[in-house]
């Protein structure tokens, strides 16, 4: 990674250079803040005001010279719309068609240039905050942005949600559109067919900056995020070349075809846990036990397999496969063998073939940049589809047969059709996959500024004064506070959980909690359920399927109207809060407070509980993708293995939660259970309303 400094210096446009942030500047002005407290002439007080002007005057700066630039293209837009109309009142001709494309072209590269000046100014602003956040101690971000961003003259939003690009870029593509139909097909409004986007690289650049600019959540965007699958910033055209023989489209299907199983695989056994529990002679309760052997298992093989994706994709795929089908097998067993360790063992087992981590690790590392959101995409809806598809597909596992002394029944046969299923799938695997080559880290020389921003990542503690044989030349454009750091472990990822932690800021911590909540919310409505139902409405295991499988199917349709409109209206911290309070009215209403307690309660206070649930799991890993360190964005201890494990751990301790609170006795069981979700819940929007202004 390239200090930003030097960054900065490489990509601004010579002619514009004295509209750019001034980001040296403002490196210096934090040192000299520090040297001026440490002597007292300075208190923190003033330091807050005197920067707070300078990025004031910066910002403005910057979207003044953003609107002049915009007005000139706004004209230039507008002369050749006055030459597209005379031509619509004559017979076109080709030559001129053509000068009137080229001309909306080159009005589009203006207008491109201008996104990534807007761009790295923004990356420029939010690189500032953080350093100073970290110098200073997380005080500065809360105080400005507070202040600034939900101004009604915000600047600041000028520059983070560039709203009126959007016009002149509809004005272009529009009037391309006009044109290639003008050619010789009837002309119909790219209004009118809001599906069939115009094809034009300039747009294609500008559309993919915008996004980039605005955090564009759009439907596959939004569903993107659930992946956590981050996307590099400053992308330049120049550099979106991507070595496509790591790509292989088949590979990335088997991937996906590994999440879709694997949900099944998960969820198939939840309407039926409670009746093979008790045909073992156990209570319906230890069906959380049942359930959550495969999470315990899971928190274990996320970090083997993400290490082992560092060097294959294809072995731990293989492994996987053949672990899953021998778990199923002795899930199977356990009913004819009247064992209920081996029922356990073979859950464990089919935890420790789970292999979300590689899925996620192949799109990330594997798949270009082009279509790496649309993967993620498909990554979330395989999942998503494998959770509807698991209770469904039991619900028509009614039946039951024996061969050669084999018992097949409601209980088994979900353990012999996903053996089945894995047995296939390794056979296609091992036919179809095709293994990457693996990018072997170059060890390459640093500027200091590169050690710096690394030591500035790691949020550690610094002192506000360095000594004086580490004070550097004014001029210079290190800070006083780079430690000597080997090179090599400078840019490496987090090596471990220890090193991963450390890299945790507030807001970072915050996230985790948020999805450890909506995990551990969402574990207790489905694994509970058909112990619940039976219980208070005397459900079939039917029923109960239907009912898990109607859950599932809602949060594709929930997160198209997510992230086609309301990303669109809203800002994600404030549909993150929002979505936190959703939770938190389902599980109040889920509680069973009078003499009687009706199924149309549970199912409506169940279903707003789990798309809440859903809806927030998508802003939850967008924010996270943003807050934190980018050297949690690659490694085996990455971010999204950190938020696997947070979710895992949930799903062990809810799980763990139902046995426990099975002793209680039914009648007390969902209470118990929901009476935990609902302080961390409560918890949750706390922190939440505690660095709410960091969120930006």
């Amino acid at each position: 990674m390239v200090a930003f400094g030097k960054t900065l210096k490489e990509k601004q446009l010579e002619e514009w250079q004295e509209y750019y942030i001034n980001y040296k500047l403002m490196k210096k002005k934090v040192k000299q803040y520090a040297n001026q407290i440490e002597v007292g002439a300075l208190d923190r007080h003033h330091v807050l005001k005197d920067f707070s002007s300078i990025l004031d005057k910066q910002i403005e700066k910057i979207v003044l010279f953003l609107l002049e630039q915009q007005g000139q293209i706004a004209r230039r837009i507008t002369q050749l719309n006055e030459q597209h109309n005379a031509l619509l009142q004559a017979e076109p001709e080709v030559n001129i068609i053509t000068d009137l494309q080229e001309g909306y072209r080159e009005a589009g590269q203006e207008l491109l240039k201008l996104v990534y000046f807007v761009e790295i100014n923004a990356t420029g602003l939010r690189k500032i905050l953080k350093k100073f956040d970290k110098r200073f101690g997380y005080k500065f971000t809360d105080s400005y942005v507070g202040t600034r961003a939900n101004h009604p003259y915000s600047q600041l939003q000028q520059v983070f949600k560039q709203v009126g690009l959007g016009a002149v870029v509809g004005a272009i593509s529009r009037n391309l559109s006009e044109l290639q139909n003008d050619q010789g097909s009837r002309y119909v409004s790219i209004y009118d067919q809001p599906s069939f986007p115009l094809e034009d690289p300039v747009v294609h650049s500008i559309n993919a900056a915008v996004d980039r600019l605005t955090h564009s959540t759009n439907f596959l965007h939004f569903l993107g995020q659930h992946a956590l699958i981050t996307q590099e910033d400053l992308t330049y055209p120049e550099e979106e070349d991507v070595d496509l023989q790591r790509y292989h489209f088949m590979s990335l299907l088997l991937n996906l075809a590994n999440t879709f199983l694997y949900m099944i695989n998960t969820y198939i056994i939840v309407p039926t846990a409670d009746d093979y529990s008790m045909s073992l002679g156990a209570a319906p309760t230890v069906c959380g036990i049942v359930i959550g052997a495969m999470a315990v298992a899971q928190v274990f093989s996320s970090v083997y397999f993400s290490a082992w994706s560092n060097k294959s994709y294809f072995q731990p795929l293989v492994f996987s496969s053949i672990v899953l089908c021998l778990g199923n097998i002795m899930y199977a067993f356990a009913y004819d063998l009247n064992s209920i360790s081996l029922l356990l063992l073979g859950r464990v087992f089919c935890g420790l073939g789970s292999s979300r981590a590689v899925n996620r690790r192949y799109i990330s590392d594997c798949v270009p940049p082009k279509i790496r959101m649309q993967a993620s995409a498909a990554f979330v809806s395989a999942s998503a589809l494998g959770m509807a598809c698991g209770p469904a597909l039991a619900a028509l596992l009614q039946t039951e047969f024996k061969i050669y002394k084999v018992t097949f029944n409601q209980e088994t046969l979900p353990g012999w059709v996903m053996a089945f299923g894995w047995s296939m799938y390794l056979i296609w695997l091992c036919i179809s996959f095709r293994e990457p080559a693996h990018e072997t880290e170059v060890d390459l020389p640093q500027e200091p500024e590169a050690v710096e921003q690394d030591k500035i990542e790691q949020g550690l503690a610094k002192p506000l004064l360095c000594s004086s044989e580490d004070r550097l030349d004014n001029d210079s454009d290190q800070e006083c506070d780079v430690i000597k750091l080997p090179l090599k472990e400078s840019r490496r990822p987090a090596n471990s959980l220890k090193s991963a932690y450390k890299l945790l800021t507030p807001s970072v911590k915050v996230q985790l909690l948020i999805y450890f909540m909506l995990k551990y919310a969402m574990e207790i409505l489905l694994s509970e359920s058909s112990v619940v139902t039976t219980y208070y409405f005397k459900w079939s295991t039917s029923s109960v399927a239907i009912f898990l499988a109607c859950l599932g199917l809602t949060v594709l349709p929930v997160n198209v109207i997510v992230g086609s409109y309301i990303s669109n209206m809203f800002e994600d911290r404030q549909i993150l809060l929002a979505s936190e309070i959703s939770v938190l009215v389902g599980i109040l209403c889920s509680f069973h407070v009078a003499w009687s307690y009706t199924a149309p309660q549970y199912v409506i206070s169940g279903l707003i509980m789990f798309v809440s649930a859903e809806v927030l799991e998508g802003v939850n890993l967008s924010l996270l993708s943003r807050v934190m360190s980018s050297r949690l964005a690659r490694g085996t201890f990455n971010g999204g293995l950190l938020s696997t494990e947070a979710g895992t751990i949930a799903r062990v301790i809810a799980d763990v939660t139902i046995t426990l609170a099975g002793f209680l006795g039914q009648e007390w069981l969902l209470n118990t259970t929901l009476l935990p979700s609902l302080l961390i819940c409560l918890t949750s929007i706390f922190a939440t309303c505690y660095t709410y202004n960091s969120l930006f």
